[in-house]
């Protein structure tokens, strides 16, 4: 059969311009990425032939070779891999799939050496071939197949695709280096490279020597987790990070640790220094490697860490999992459930160490993972308080970057400060200029400053910290006026209970009650919560989700010696009272960062009284 030609789709093809003219100045990645493609094929053939041993045929040790020819100018990769069905071929080298590819295109920014360190978290680490090579062959037959296919492109917007003829299983990519780039066809030079960057990879890469004719392993060829770690280096680990996460940013910090007893079970994991571009992304999947007895078993392991530390990176090795270990004996297995915990463990300990002896890096991590991190907050009460001094926060007091600790807060708080004070908002701006926050300012309290939309739920959850009971500075239940009343408030409500009681009629649909405040000093009005009820934000949150929930009306604080409200108090019966009292509910409303109902009455309202054509207005300007 003829070769068929087929075009790449236009992303990829931008791609492509991009790797062969514009990217790259570390031009010895393209061998690590293909390296560790080869050692994935390889890792997928060792979990099927758990299954089914006669992929492996006789053809027991698995490898990657490379073969050099000078006089052809190529340099292959081989492996003895899973290999790839002629409609894998085009799924995984005619296209780049699922989203990887625009996103990949819209984080590139110019700048070489940051780009370099995007191509492997994309997916896109085969196309790194065209950094060095004109052209690319791969020959590539599956395991469980008598049939080869053979792939070839030069990169620019297209590929052939043919059937072929190859004796072993597996895939090698042929590439035809480019005249500039022939240092890559010296011995010695991808000696360095495999040495650098893949020294790690749990099983032999080898390279003929020219002279001898005989195969030389390059690397130790031993899984990096399985040595000691007297033996390793900060580099060593740091390599095989970037080798499981294709991420080439230096992760914060690791833990590596051989456990012996009742359990026997080797974990390396990782805290990366920023996230990945789909953390957010619903339908990927997320966890670490899990191996049995060194037998790669599946790459996202979940049911081994909570969601809530679906940022770690790194694998488990247990000698007490069955071979045959699938997702659903996972679940609910006792030997799975003693690892989780004692992996969450050793990662909340790697973090509470970051956080006392690294805090630059612990306040990278909390800006990359700190809202993942704040769902054990809801999810895992077994670990809350150690959770709790884990979390950082925006405050009144230092609102730049979220810095401050419960501990810290709490260590600060005056001696008549019974609580520690919070407050949820959209933004941190919205925050900082609430009206909640004028009384316990004027008191000399701080108060926390909570933004992220989890924090609604965190708030619901942890009750206490060191025997401090969290308030909400927006609940009906605090009160800054002390347990008695002054005689000066005695009067004052007598002054203000005719009109609270005026207010609360006009009013009466949309607010629970109407009352005096002892939190406002600066602003006419604001609105608070019940104190059993769900709080505003929440409430206009669940709404935005297309929940149902029973909404609670807010209570309507009034600052008794505001010229507003004092104008409102003298001002007569009629139109010109209603409207005072519409502009203080509107003006509260907006405060909140809500919508207000009717936001063409509120302006003309609002001009009409600014212009003194009520008598509320003329009151309000005299």
């Amino acid at each position: 059969m003829s070769a068929e030609k087929h075009e790449f789709q236009a992303e990829t093809r931008q791609l492509l311009r991009l790797m062969i003219h514009s990217l790259y100045s570390n031009k010895e990645i393209f061998l690590r990425e293909l390296v560790s493609n080869a050692s994935d094929a390889v890792d997928k053939l060792r979990f099927l032939a758990v299954s089914s041993p006669a992929l492996l045929g006789e053809d027991t040790e698995l490898r990657i070779d490379l073969s050099l020819d000078k006089a052809a100018g190529t340099l292959t990769i081989k492996d003895n891999g899973i290999g790839m069905s002629r409609e894998e071929v085009i799924e995984n080298l005619g296209t780049i799939a699922k989203s990887g590819t625009k996103k990949f295109l819209e984080s590139l920014t110019g700048e070489q050496q940051k780009d370099a360190q995007l191509i492997g978290q994309f997916g896109v680490g085969f196309y790194s071939a065209f950094i060095v090579a004109d052209k690319v062959t791969v020959l590539t037959k599956r395991a469980d197949s008598d049939e080869a296919v053979r792939w070839e492109s030069e990169g620019e917007g297209s590929y052939t695709l043919e059937p072929s003829f190859k004796l072993d299983r597996g895939t090698e990519v042929i590439l035809h280096v480019r005249e500039d780039d022939k240092e890559f066809l010296e011995p010695m030079r991808l000696q360095h490279i495999i040495r650098r960057y893949s020294d790690h990879i749990g099983l032999p890469i080898r390279m003929l020597d020219e002279d001898s004719k005989e195969w030389e392993t390059l690397n130790q060829a031993r899984a990096l987790w399985t040595r000691p770690k007297s033996e390793l280096t900060d580099e060593d680990y740091q390599n095989f990070y970037t080798h499981i996460s294709h991420d080439h940013e230096a992760p914060l910090a690791w833990t590596h640790q051989k456990v012996e007893g009742n359990l026997e079970y080797t974990s390396l994991l990782y805290i990366p220094a920023r996230a990945p571009f789909d953390m957010w992304d619903r339908d990927q999947s997320r966890g670490v490697q899990l191996y049995v007895k060194r037998v790669f078993i599946m790459d996202k392991a979940a049911e081994l860490l909570p969601p809530y530390l679906r940022f770690v990176r790194g694998l488990v090795d247990s000698s007490d999992l069955p071979l045959n270990v699938s997702r659903e004996l996972l679940q609910g297995n006792r030997t799975v459930e003693k690892i989780k915990s004692a992996l969450v463990k050793r990662v909340l300990d790697m973090l509470d160490d970051m956080a006392e002896k690294k805090p630059e890096d612990y306040a990278k991590f909390w800006q990359a993972f700190g809202v993942v991190l704040k769902e054990g907050m809801v999810d895992d009460v077994a670990n809350r308080d150690r959770l709790a001094k884990l979390c950082r926060f925006s405050s009144t007091t230092q609102s730049v970057t979220p810095e401050v600790t419960l501990a810290a807060y709490v260590a600060r708080m005056p001696a008549e400060q019974e609580a520690i004070y919070f407050l949820t908002a959209d933004t941190l701006a919205a925050a900082n200029a609430s009206p909640h926050l004028e009384g316990f300012r004027k008191r000399g309290f701080e108060v926390l400053l909570l933004t992220d939309r989890i924090d609604e739920w965190v708030v619901s959850n942890l009750h206490e910290f060191e025997g401090k009971k969290l308030e909400s500075v927006a609940r009906a239940g605090v009160d800054l006026g002390g347990k008695e009343e002054t005689p000066e408030q005695v009067q004052q409500n007598k002054d203000f209970e005719e009109v609270v009681t005026r207010v609360a009629k006009a009013l009466e649909s949309r607010v629970e009650s109407v009352r005096l405040s002892s939190r406002l000093t600066e602003s006419p009005s604001c609105l608070v919560s019940g104190d059993n009820a769900l709080s505003q934000r929440l409430q206009k949150m669940f709404q935005q989700a297309g929940e149902k929930v029973p909404l609670a009306k807010p209570i309507l604080e009034l600052n008794a010696e505001h010229p507003l409200v004092i104008r409102l108090r003298d001002a007569g019966e009629g139109e010109g009272f209603v409207d005072l009292a519409e502009l203080l509910y509107g003006q509260a409303l907006l405060a909140e960062g809500a919508q207000l109902e009717d936001p063409a009455g509120f302006v003309k309202r609002l001009n009409k009284l600014i212009l003194g054509q009520t008598e509320a207005g003329r009151i309000l300007l005299s």
